[in-house]
């Protein structure tokens, strides 16, 4: 995964293990509402990546509180952004001088059942290359996280049509102006990384 990530953005995954919501501070532990163990158990592990991501650039101990919005509250300088699934937690964090934006997201490698996949891709969305059974699941996770990357900036709800997809060209474009880089790999889950500079 670390091969995705341009430089200066740092990127991290592991599995979701029993015992990973011990790993929430006690503030985070406040500000997340979920009360299912695995809820908590996968904000845990995703928060464990973040806080050992951002331990590497000298901040140490800062609790990654959940927002109003649902989006993880960076220190001042830093953007990153967390996801999982139920069996991995990913996270990337960096610099606002390196990249002025991130959102990534992670997903099964397996397609999309058809009537998510018919609300998430559209015509103008170029899918390239990409196996023809994971490209609804890619299209999935591109557009979360651009929509994670570009949330924090411009403060607009998107939907899966305000974001075009081009995957042969590694960009997305929003309805509201932004472009968005994104990088992507596959194996073992399907992990899309989108990055505003």
């Amino acid at each position: 995964m670390a091969a995705i990530a341009p430089p200066g953005v740092g990127v991290g995954c592991r599995s979701i293990r029993d015992g990973d919501e011990a790993h929430l501070l006690p503030e985070e532990a406040g500000s997340i509402p979920a009360r299912r163990p695995a809820m908590r158990r996968a904000s845990g592990a995703a928060r464990w990546i973040a806080h050992s991501l951002l331990s590497n650039i000298g901040i140490n101990d800062f609790p990654v509180l959940r927002s109003p919005s649902g989006a993880p509250v960076w220190p001042d300088g830093i953007s990153g952004s967390l996801a999982h699934d139920d069996e991995m937690a990913v996270a990337a964090v960096a610099s606002i001088t390196d990249v002025g934006s991130l959102g990534i997201d992670v997903e099964p490698a397996i397609a999309l059942p058809d009537e998510i996949a018919a609300l998430v891709a559209t015509s103008i969305d170029v899918v390239g290359a990409v196996d023809r059974q994971l490209a609804g699941r890619i299209l999935f996770a591109a557009k979360e996280a651009v929509y994670k990357a570009v949330y924090p900036l411009d403060h607009e709800i998107l939907d899966y049509g305000d974001i075009a997809i081009d995957l042969s060209a590694s960009r997305a474009t929003t309805t509201t102006g932004r472009r968005a880089t994104l990088a992507y790999c596959l194996a073992p889950r399907i992990v899309v990384l989108a990055f505003v500079r």
